[in-house]
């Protein structure tokens, strides 16, 4: 798959978390251009703060692929990570990131900070703005109208 398929299997993630009223994140690692994991954000209806689309689509890999290390793997994300989907990244050492949209008051990967260039003992690759219009659309739409829902309450 090219990457462009990968971020559009990503933002159909999305569109499954914002369908059950999670911000509209989602994630896919791939390994070879094969998808390995899909996950879209959780964490309203998991209950639960690590459950954002990046971590759960980091930890269906560990588990598909029977180990932590993701050097082989890459991951596609419709949001940029924040600091923890970004030290989940580095602690996997996923080879390459590539996200849609900004987010400039949580990115941790050149929007609020960038983590990646840190001294870490690993630095992936990364790469923004693919599909970045279609990634910002979902977001403003699935914030307008939870404004709007907030506004009839």
């Amino acid at each position: 798959m090219t990457d462009e398929e990968l971020m559009r299997a990503a933002l159909d993630e999305a569109r499954i978390a914002a369908e059950l009223g999670e911000v509209p994140v989602g994630a896919v690692v791939a390994k070879d251009g094969e998808i390995i994991s899909r996950a879209h954000n959780l964490r309203e209806t998991g209950k639960n703060a690590v459950y954002h689309a990046e971590m759960l689509a980091i930890d269906a890999a560990c588990k598909a692929l029977g180990g932590w290390r993701l050097w082989q793997c890459e991951l596609f994300v419709t949001l940029e990570p924040c600091p923890m989907c970004s030290g989940a990244i580095i602690n996997s050492r996923i080879k390459r990131v590539v996200y849609g949209a900004g987010d400039p008051k949580a990115g941790c990967c050149g929007g609020m900070t960038d983590l990646f260039a840190l001294p870490f003992n690993h630095h992936p690759v990364m790469e923004q703005g693919l599909l970045e219009a279609e990634s910002q659309q979902l977001m403003q739409e699935f914030f307008a109208r939870l404004r709007e829902k907030r506004k009839k309450k």
